[in-house]
């Protein structure tokens, strides 16, 4: 069969990353996809001097990719909504299959894409958009197709575990760990979208929409960053055996489906808890398999150029195949994606942990107690630090047991108006992920 021609959309470290793979690999990648795959158009701004594509042919314009006749598939991987948006739309308006990398696309325009896709019958391949090397996404959709999922729970951002697992590891402070994380590349000169969790939650998104079959609602997930967290809590997380993860949550409760990315308490004995470095992992609990746990490069040119060029070959394969029977882009049919509603966060439910800075005086344990117990909060530890002791402040260490989140931001309301504690509570779910 003749080869399969491709044009891809952005030569910088994933899209270099797909070339190289892509020509290195050309005689096993036709093997397992039935037929050749030929690169023959790049859209790029600047060269990539780690690409040798001499005798490609390539343009300045993405739009030019989407609209010349003889490409069967494009490949988006210039980032981003916009540009991104209207190059993936026009592609499947002239009848070209896509493959991206792009999570933030998908996350919050990929409703609309689907239907788009659907409409004119091509695919729409996205499994680099999550956790770059590691085939979450045909783990889930295909792998666990048998199961009823009951959460998913990841670390789907390196930047932010790099950041937790040096200040654990050298007791570093956030400010320092970050500028480090910039200098070495993990993190943008804004690494907002990585330390405050919008990075994560557009991964969680896509997880959710495709373990639960709901439509994907990006603007219904809660975030909550990395930046007020001090080495002193990193620490007495350990003391309590526990660690420090920025985790990503999607759980299945009668209510609804619990969506959020926070910083999280995780027993030190679980092995997701022991993921550190830039290292992601993801781990899926389902009624038939239990629970699994998927671990690998979430970054990096080659690992997300895997993801990549594993889409190219699904679609090759599928070039074939009846459009009515391929695999979902969601994993359900789309007319059978549920409307379970996106629970807000106060009302989901965590245990939590609580760092109370409080005046070294008879009676506040027996407040702070009070306060909790009058809202149904049931303390499962505590720990106070007498040697710590700063400007007559004691830290307080409080893990409780799982409560809904409203009553918890009850408590800490109240708690934080006792006169004998100052200053802000600090409170950070915990998950034992069983």
């Amino acid at each position: 069969m003749k080869p399969v021609k491709v044009g891809i959309c952005g030569l910088g470290t994933v899209g270099g990353g797909t070339f190289n793979v892509l020509k290195r690999n050309a005689e096993e990648i036709a093997r397992r996809a039935g037929r050749g795959i030929e690169v023959a158009q790049i859209a790029m701004r600047t060269p990539n001097p780690n690409c040798q594509i001499t005798g490609t042919p390539t343009t300045a314009d993405v739009f030019d990719v989407a609209s010349n006749p003889e490409i069967d598939i494009v490949i988006e991987l210039i980032g981003g909504y916009t540009v991104a948006r209207e190059l993936v739309l026009k592609a499947i308006e002239n009848g070209k299959h896509v493959v991206t990398a792009n999570k933030a696309l998908i996350a919050v325009h990929g409703n609309e894409i689907f239907a788009k896709a659907r409409e004119k019958g091509v695919i729409v391949a996205f499994e680099a958009a999550v956790a770059g090397g590691i085939p979450v996404i045909k783990a889930i959709r295909e792998g666990l197709s048998a199961n009823r999922i009951n959460w998913v729970a990841g670390i789907i951002n390196g930047t932010g575990n790099f950041i937790l697992t040096e200040m654990r590891e050298k007791g570093r402070t956030f400010p320092d760990v970050l500028a480090e994380a910039q200098a070495l590349g993990y993190a943008e000169a804004d690494p907002t979208f990585d330390v405050e969790g919008i990075d994560a939650a557009h991964k969680l998104t896509i997880l959710a929409s495709i373990a639960f079959g709901i439509p994907l609602q990006f603007d219904k997930a809660y975030t909550e960053g990395i930046t007020k967290l001090t080495t002193a809590d990193v620490n007495y997380a350990e003391a309590l055996g526990y660690r420090i993860k920025h985790l990503g949550v999607a759980r299945s409760t009668p209510s609804g489906i619990e969506l959020r990315v926070h910083p999280t308490l995780i027993p030190a004995d679980r092995l997701i808890a022991n993921v550190n470095g830039v290292m992601n992992a993801v781990m899926v609990n389902g009624d038939a398999a239990g629970s699994t746990l998927f671990y690998g490069a979430g970054a990096g040119m080659e690992p997300t150029a895997s993801s990549v060029v594993a889409d190219l070959v699904d679609v090759v394969r599928a070039l074939t195949t009846d459009p009515e029977n391929r695999v979902p882009h969601l994993a359900f049919q789309p007319d059978s994606l549920s409307a379970h509603p996106i629970l807000p966060i106060e009302a989901c439910e965590s245990a939590y942990y609580l760092r109370i800075q409080a005046k070294d005086h008879p009676g506040v344990l027996a407040q702070v107690a009070s306060i909790l117990s009058e809202r149904g909060i049931n303390i499962e530890s505590i720990m106070q630090k007498e040697v710590e002791e700063h400007d007559g402040l004691v830290p307080m260490i409080l893990l409780t047991h799982r409560v809904v989140e409203q009553r918890m931001n009850d408590a800490i309301e109240a708690l934080e108006a006792l006169q004998d504690v100052a200053g802000p509570v600090v409170r950070i779910r915990v998950e034992h992920l069983n």
